[in-house]
Parts: structure tokens; sequence; C-alpha cells
């Protein structure tokens, strides 16, 4: 794209790092502030006599978030589009963009209702806990998907929002669902001992406040981008084929992923109860890089996106050279803390000397995995903003192809083993989908 004196002067572009940090800062604030509330859920049922206590609600939470972050397309796909309709200054898209993915949200969720047993009794079989962490981790999911509307919803919001270059709103909405969440968790666990069902429903609870902050927030973007309604259009999903694909393709691409943690959790679950609980400790450390570095991420999703709503190849490169060394500054930052402070954070969240133990053998894994994840925080974003979700879900597949020999082979090496496999796909991932940005964008065909 550009070398030498071309990149450092396109580094040397303030306007561009003025509109990157508009969007990122406080997507960066209120993204760190999802892992925080981790990190609350952690300490206070960290804190209960029982490591089956914390491990349930690990595992509880690794379910539900594997349903909620395979929907997870609901904000990556509308992002895209967004931040296009917004580029070309179309209002009436922009509503339809924003309205089908509320719809297809509330689909999922009923089906989800529907299905929620089976998916459960899946999700538990291949763990070989103890029945105490199961029976937990079952309580846990079976409260939580009572969130499931409002917070795919707020997945749409969000996305919407950042498309349309309005880091605020989604600022807002998460501030507003984290904090309550914090406050709940301290007032139903601590005050009123509610224990795992208590850290459930503080979540549930905190979703639909965020929902209904995010539906009082869309008038003033409606208003700067006038524009038609069609709401028959919106529920009979007429033409929703590009926006139906693009979520497709990333929903197969999130499975992938996902399918990784899960696995990640039934290698430490087949090595104990105080291995999964360390592992659940760990993976706070891991969910604080990567909100932190999306916050970047989000920036390049909608001045990307803009961008090639435009046709504007100049503006391009200026926000990829701005995100990507802020980015890698970023990921240094995380590296140093974890380095430096990552053992009282352990002692922070959790008073079970086993589990304190085991976190901090394996502590050394979180300080290097912000240098491999870095990369595949940036590509994501720079191909959800380009709505290129096709290309996104083949380079994680082909990613899992590769990891899923590499952790067999790996399985003698124990804990050890389990992190050494995951750092390896984080590269493979971020190798795999920046060659095929090199090649696109070499062969002039990034932007149509």
């Amino acid at each position: 794209m550009a070398r030498g004196g071309a990149l450092l002067q396109l580094w040397r572009d303030t306007p561009t790092h003025k509109r990157v940090w508009a969007i990122a800062l406080p997507m960066i604030l209120s993204n760190i502030s999802v892992p925080l509330v981790g990190l609350v859920d952690t300490a206070v049922i960290g804190h209960l006599d029982g490591a089956h206590f914390l491990g349930g609600v690990a595992v509880g939470s690794t379910l539900f978030t594997f349903v909620l972050w395979a929907a997870g397309f609901l904000r990556m796909g509308t992002t895209g589009f967004a931040a296009q309709a917004c580029g070309a200054e179309d209002g009436s898209a922009l509503r339809r963009v924003l309205l089908q993915p509320l719809w297809l949200a509330l689909l999922i969720s009923l089906l989800v209702w529907l299905l929620q047993r089976p998916l459960i009794d899946v999700g538990l079989h291949f763990l070989d806990s103890s029945q105490a962490l199961l029976d937990q981790a079952r309580l846990y999911v079976g409260i939580r998907l009572h969130s499931l509307p409002a917070a795919l919803a707020n997945f749409v919001l969000i996305g919407w929002f950042i498309g349309a270059q309005n880091s605020r709103s989604p600022f807002l909405i998460l501030l507003t669902v984290n904090l309550s969440n914090v406050l709940l968790d301290i007032l139903l666990v601590v005050v009123l001992e509610w224990g795992v069902a208590g850290a459930a429903w503080a979540t549930v609870i905190s979703d639909y406040l965020g929902l209904m902050l995010g539906l009082a927030l869309l008038a003033p973007i409606l208003r700067r981008y006038p524009g038609q309604t069609d709401w028959l259009q919106a529920l009979w999903l007429r033409g929703a084929g590009p926006l139906i694909r693009v979520n497709r393709d990333i929903l197969i691409r999130t499975l992938a992923l996902e399918s990784v943690f899960y696995l990640l959790v039934v290698q430490g679950a087949r090595l104990g109860d105080e291995v999964v609980a360390a592992n659940a400790v760990l993976l706070n450390f891991l969910l604080l890089t990567s909100h932190g570095l999306d916050g970047l991420a989000h920036a390049l999703e909608a001045l990307g996106g803009h961008a090639l709503g435009r046709r504007d190849p100049d503006a391009l490169r200026k926000v990829l050279v701005v995100t990507t060394i802020w980015s890698l500054l970023l990921s240094c930052a995380f590296m140093l803390l974890f380095l430096l402070f990552g053992n009282g954070i352990i002692a922070l969240l959790t008073d079970l000397p086993e589990v304190r133990q085991q976190a901090a053998t394996y502590l050394p894994w979180m300080a290097v995995m912000p240098l491999a994840a870095v990369w595949s925080y940036l590509l994501d974003g720079l191909f959800i903003g380009a709505s290129r979700a096709r290309a996104m879900r083949n380079a994680m597949l082909a990613a899992l192809l590769l990891y899923l020999p590499l952790a067999w082979a790996l399985q003698g090496w124990g804990n050890h083993g389990v992190w050494l496999g995951f750092f390896c796909f984080m590269w493979l991932r971020s190798l795999l989908l920046g060659g095929w940005f090199v090649h696109l964008w070499r062969t002039n065909r990034w932007i149509p």
C-alpha cells in the first residue's frame, strides 16, 4: 500500500487521527467496561466457597456467549452496510439496514428459546466436570437466555451507530449495561446472596436497560439522514439478499471461532475444576485485550466502510495506517500491563489458593497474546467495513482446519498445550486474512 516516506506521510495526517480517535476512544472506554463486568462477575463468584461456583459461571457464560457471538453477524453485518449507506447519503437504505437486522434478532431469539433445552444438554454433554459445576452452569445459562432478545437487539443498535460514525451512542449503551450490571451484581450476589442466579439476573436486567436507552438515541441520526421507512419491506426482508448473505458468512465464521473457544473450555475441563476456574480467570485478560483493541477496529470499520461508500482509496490508506500503528502501540501496552500487574489482578479475582496458583502458572500466555491477537482484530474491522464476509469465513475455516490437528497433537502438554494451540490459532487467522487483503489490494479489487 505505502512505503517509507509515503507511509510516514499517511501517519502524519492529523484529521485522520482526529476522526479515528473520535470513534475509537469512546468505544475503547465502553468496550473495556465489558470485560470489567466479567472481572466483577468473577470476583463476586470467585469468593464463594468452592471452585465449582466459579467454574459453573465460566462454563455457563461460555455456552451463552456461544449463542450470543454466533449471532454477532447482527452487529458486524449491520456496521458495514450502515457505513456504506452513510457514505452514499442514502437515508432509506440506512433505515432498512436498521429494521431488517432487528427483525432477524427477534426471530433468532424465538428459535433459541424453542430449542434451549437440547442446546444446553449438548453444550454440557462433552464436559467431564463435576455434577455440582454442571448444575451451576445449567442454572446460569437458563436465566441468561431471558436477556437474549435485548442482547441481540443491542448488537444491531451498536453496529448501526458505529456504521453511522456515532460512537457516543454505543458508549452510552454499553456504559449503561455494564455499570448497572456491576451494581446489580453487588446487590444480588453480595447483599442478597443469590449466588450464581444473582449474577445471571443482573445481566438480564442490564441488557434490557441498554436496549431502552439505545432505541431512545436513534432519532438524531435518522433526522440527519432523511429517507423513507418501509416497514413491510423490512418485515418481509425484501432486498435483504446482500445482508443475509453477509450475515450467513459471518455466522459460519463466528461458529468456527466459537468452536475454538469451546474446545479450550472442554480441554481445560478434562484437566480438573481448578484448571477450568483458572482458565476462566485468564480469559478475562483476553477479553480485556480484545475489547480494548476492538475500539480501533471499530474506527476502521466505520471510516473504512465510509471511504468505500465514497470510492475514496486515499482516505482508506490513511485510516488503515493510523489504526494499525495505534493498535500495535496499544497491544504493547496490554502486554506490559499483564507482565507487571497480572498476579495482582488474579489475586483480586479469586481468593482460592489452588486457582490463583494455576492462573499464575499460565499467565505468561496472556502477556504475549496481544501481539498475536492485534492483527486479527484489526483485519476483522477492515473486512467488516467492506462487507467482505466471505473472505472472513474462508480464512477462519482454514485456520480452524489447521488448528484442530495441532490441538490434538498438543494434548500431552496439559494446559500449556491448550494455550499454545490457541496462540497459534490467532496467528493463523491473521496470516490468512492479511494475505488475502494484500492480494486484493495489489490487484485493485478492494474498492470496486
